[in-house]
């Protein structure tokens, strides 16, 4: 029996930070992982996605060069693009797996539980004192779609392909679906979007909603009548009523599945540890219930996110060094972001009041030749920020703005006395200020 104080199951990003902050609190830690190794988000998630949508942007920008007197031919290579992509995705796989050895390297090995705190892994047995699960999770296939058998990929088979497809037909319209289809679309491959919910990318204003799939360019029905899904030679068949009341019968060489994401929780034998059902996790903690289980990651279901899986393993690290001595940490302020065009930021909560600002009408956007999109940004009746809701160009920049002067507790006020270069799209944001400033000072809304 090997006995250490801290195990950790996965060496994502979630389980590098538990082992950083649990070595950094003086315990003995042992990792798990099967592999591959090298992060979520260096191999399948923000990076070649990342990579895929510059090469998007690069065609977009040719084809729309017109607008500045400037005229371009613009010839994809469906071949070279998905080189480039994998090369340097590769490239980045390999410094995340370098970066490992720092701690020890992970046993490559998928363990389970054979008592609360104790794994068996390679024919090993390891007890300890707590455990972290850090273990991701993976795409899931919604039934009806399953039967379109090999020609459904994911984000784990996507940047794979040897070439760009000459048809995709991508189910989900949250981040993932969209980002993957506008940059398909945009580089030549015909994409229809298909989504159930009626939300688009998480959000709920229906004027936000029409804004931003306006402004997509992609062929997209947020709801949908599903008739027909049959493989046939070069793709598959699917048969659908869109949202607009036309009917659809057509051929997609690969069908890419964006619907959601499930926790990889299988095989650990979690009924083992006493955690079927699995009870309530403490997310200021990270641990589960009562137990001597934590969680880390997109494993814990909260925000499925790079930065949080960071912030979560840090957490959940530290806990379990000390186990069963715990403190709770404060969590980050909610920052998400898509890389569409235009972007999308989602910052905080929505607050009583709002103050709204459209790009259309700003100098540096029509500079730029950007206007689309519309800023929203929240505050509290003391004028407390709250958050922000910002669909334009350089929505990243802006949000993370948004999210430090929330984070460091900025009231409207003391956010607009802070220096604003001009011209910047950054100006937007102080307008969006200046009308929550008056609104504030005029009382609360009706």
């Amino acid at each position: 029996m090997n006995s250490v104080d801290v195990a950790i199951i996965g060496a994502g990003t979630a389980g590098l930070n538990a082992r950083k902050a649990a070595l950094a609190a003086g315990a003995s830690v042992v990792i798990f992982d099967p592999g591959p190794l090298g992060t979520t988000c260096a191999r399948v998630g923000c990076m070649p996605s990342k990579l895929l949508i510059a090469a998007a942007e690069t065609a977009h920008s040719a084809e729309q060069a017109g607008e500045f007197g400037v005229h371009a031919t613009v010839r994809v290579d469906p071949v070279a693009v998905m080189q480039r992509v994998r090369r340097l995705r590769d490239g980045f796989v390999s410094k995340t797996i370098k970066g490992m050895d720092r701690g020890g390297s992970p046993i490559p090995a998928r363990p389970r539980f054979v008592g609360p705190g104790t794994l068996e892994a390679a024919g090993e047995r390891y007890a300890a004192r707590a455990v972290v699960i850090a273990t991701g999770s993976r795409p899931t296939i919604p039934g009806p779609w399953r039967a379109a058998g090999d020609a459904i990929i994911t984000n784990e088979q996507v940047f794979e392909l040897e070439r760009l497809p000459e048809s995709l037909l991508v189910i989900g319209a949250g981040a993932v679906g969209l980002e993957l289809g506008q940059a398909m679309h945009r580089l030549g491959v015909r994409v229809t979007v298909l989504d159930i919910a009626g939300t688009l990318a998480g959000l709920k204003d229906p004027e936000l909603i029409d804004l931003m799939r306006k402004s997509l360019g992609v062929d997209l029905h947020l709801r949908h009548e599903l008739w027909t899904v049959e493989p046939v030679p070069g793709g598959v068949r699917v048969q659908f009523r869109g949202e607009d009341g036309a009917e659809r019968d057509d051929v997609w060489q690969h069908i890419l599945v964006a619907a959601g994401r499930a926790p990889r929780l299988e095989g650990l034998d979690l009924a083992a540890a006493g955690l079927d059902p699995m009870p309530a996790v403490d997310p200021r903690t990270g641990r589960v219930g009562e137990s001597r289980v934590y969680l880390a990651g997109d494993v814990s279901g909260h925000r499925m996110l790079m930065h949080e899986a960071g912030h979560e393993g840090a957490i959940a690290g530290a806990n379990a060094a000390r186990h069963p001595a715990m403190a709770a940490t404060e969590r980050l302020t909610p920052l998400g972001i898509v890389f569409t065009d235009p972007q999308l930021a989602t910052v905080g909560r929505p607050g009583a009041f709002v103050g709204s600002f459209d790009f259309a009408s700003q100098t540096r956007a029509k500079v730029l030749g950007r206007t689309n999109g519309r800023l929203d940004v929240y505050a509290d009746a003391d004028g407390g920020l709250t958050g922000a809701t910002i669909i334009g160009p350089d929505a990243e920049h802006l949000g993370h703005l948004v999210a430090w002067a929330v984070q460091a507790g900025f009231d409207v006020e003391q956010a607009l006395s802070m220096p604003f270069y001009h011209p910047v799209l950054e100006e937007g944001l102080r307008s969006a200020l200046q009308r929550l400033a008056r609104q504030l000072a005029s009382g609360p809304p009706a």
